[in-house]
């Protein structure tokens, strides 16, 4: 049997290999060889012949093929291993932003609150969402802990922190030199046989002219341009002529429903509304004194124009076409019969957002707003009346999370957003003060869960800087849930609304909740144990004051 020593392979008896050159023949003489003369070689036997060991070899350094072949192979699986290490790069990439989202990381991650913005010329169209990218490196870096122990220890730094401080008001001249032109459309006194505050406004346009042409919410929302398309037509049928001139009625709110957001404020307005004498804004919350003034249309998207004073008093157009109605009768003209329709307005977010005004007002002391919500309305309506619904804190923070979170809801997550939210809000107590911090805008975007909106006795004390006590009503959910004609009834007397008929009575008491827990919701269940026992925590010592300004231990909310 013969083999080809280049290629090492079996020849068969008549296969020359020509194309080898090497390939020995029955002929073949190593001495007249030009390749293998001289070489001193070991043989080697397969099959019973005689084979050169070292040929073979040769063969495997010298020939150019084979080592094609093996470059081939190598340049495979390099291309494997550098496939490999990409999926493996993005596999790790996913694991670290995903970890750090979630609070999943064994090392802290690096996103820390520090020093928060107070900067107010920020450009008009850059999202309040987006001022997270305005945070200072701080030296301490956040860590997700879930174990009760170390999570008590941030609650006892807050704890500690903790100044209910007084507020200084400011003065009138002060607020005139904010909002000049708010003070210019709205005056400083009313009809006087109206219980709710109106008054007379020259119009100056004609019977082409649109009046709500210019209108930011008829222009930003959809939902409500059937509304104010009804008050065009009906527009000129309201207006009243004196001396050739035509006067427009114009009214502001008797009453505010200012919080709680997932308090039952929705339940409490579709009740009041079915009330004869009560009225509402065309839109239930048009969030006007806390957002739309400054021209956020959503906390998402930023700025846009400031919706003026004028598109706030046009959603009270239907109610005071009523009024109005009421006092141009032959009885009120005759008997000076006292118009007792009132307006209410229902903005959830009145009582506590104030995120705006470091954007809009400067000469603020160490971070604390120098003006506030309450100091505007106090300002034109000194004897406004004010209705506040609560909750437990803890149970309000969890309703408001599955109400507003968008995706991969469970207890569980709840859990990692409170434990940042706790390390945020101790961030910042460590250099503010309790004022500045719930007030804080950077904060309060930063946060993945608004613990800032259950420390309702820094909201309440703000309020009563500027109205008396016995102009605010604070109710309890849990009341309300447990006994709504009762609580009703509380309302009706605070608002000095005239009796009702039974069957009137029984439409408003008993007509089913507004604004329950969605279905997919309840289906998560509660929140965990140790989340509710580190919440209880946190709020404790503000429920207490709370209890303490309304003399009152239900709101310490003990037996939720």
């Amino acid at each position: 049997m013969r083999y080809c020593i280049n290629c090492c392979i079996h020849l068969l008896p008549n296969d020359l290999h020509r194309q080898c050159f090497r390939c020995r023949g029955p002929n073949h003489n190593n001495q007249k060889c030009p390749v293998c003369k001289g070489e001193n070689r070991i043989p080697l036997y397969a099959d019973s012949k005689q084979m050169k060991l070292l040929a073979v070899l040769e063969v495997r350094t010298d020939h150019s093929e084979s080592w094609n072949g093996f470059f081939c192979l190598r340049k495979g699986k390099l291309c494997s291993l550098i496939f490999g290490l990409i999926i493996m790069t993005l596999v790790m990439a996913s694991y670290i932003l995903t970890g750090a989202k979630h609070g999943l990381l064994l090392i802290p991650s690096p996103f820390h609150y520090g020093a928060f913005t107070s900067n107010p010329s920020l450009m008009d169209n850059e999202s309040l969402s987006d001022m997270k990218d305005h945070y200072q490196p701080s030296k301490m870096n956040i860590s997700y802990v879930k174990d009760y122990p170390s999570i008590k220890l941030i609650i006892d730094t807050i704890t500690s922190k903790i100044e209910f401080m007084t507020r200084q008001r400011p003065d009138l001249e002060e607020l005139r030199k904010q909002e000049p032109h708010m003070f210019s459309v709205i005056p400083n006194k009313f009809l006087p046989n109206s219980k709710n505050p109106c008054w007379y406004e020259e119009y100056r346009g004609n019977t082409t002219t649109d009046p709500y042409a210019t209108n930011s919410y008829a222009l930003y929302s959809k939902r409500f341009r059937t509304i104010f398309d009804y008050l065009r037509k009906v527009f000129w049928n309201h207006l009243y002529h004196y001396k050739d001139k035509h006067y427009r009625l114009r009214c502001l709110p008797h009453f505010y429903i200012i919080g709680q957001p997932k308090c039952g404020t929705t339940d409490l307005y579709d009740r009041l509304r079915l009330h004869p004498d009560v009225r509402f804004s065309a839109i239930k919350e048009p969030h006007w004194w806390t957002r739309k003034r400054f021209g956020i249309i959503r906390l998402r998207d930023g700025f846009h124009d400031r919706y003026p004073v004028e598109d706030y008093l046009d959603l009270f157009d239907l109610a005071a076409h009523q009024i109005q109605g009421v006092l141009q009768s032959e009885a009120a003209k005759e008997r000076g019969k006292m118009n007792n329709i009132i307006i209410g307005e229902a903005s959830a977010s009145t009582m506590w957002d104030n995120n705006a005004w470091i954007f809009f007002y400067d000469n603020s002391t160490e971070g604390e707003p120098p003006f506030l919500i309450q100091d505007f309305i106090h300002a034109f309506q000194p004897n406004a009346k004010l209705i506040i619904m609560l909750r437990d804190p803890v149970e309000r923070l969890y309703s408001d999370y599955l109400y507003f979170a968008s995706a991969n809801k469970s207890a569980e997550d709840f859990h990692e957003k409170v434990a940042e939210s706790l390390q945020l809000f101790e961030n910042c107590m460590l250099d503010y003060s309790l004022r500045a911090c719930v007030y804080n805008n950077t904060l309060n975007n930063a946060m993945p869960v608004r613990l800032q909106v259950g420390l309702y006795v820094v909201y309440l004390l703000d309020w009563l800087t500027v109205f008396d006590k016995d102009q605010i009503l604070v109710l309890r959910l849990e009341d309300h849930a447990s006994n709504v004609k009762y609580t009703m009834h509380m309302v009706f007397q605070f608002l000095d609304l005239g009796p009702l008929s039974e069957k009137q009575e029984a439409l408003i008491t008993k007509s089913p909740a507004s604004n329950t827990r969605r279905p997919e919701d309840r289906s998560l269940g509660p929140m965990l144990p140790t989340t509710k026992a580190i919440l209880r925590d946190f709020y404790r010592p503000f429920n207490t004051k709370l209890a303490q300004v309304l003399f009152d231990d239900a709101f310490l909310w003990k037996r939720t």
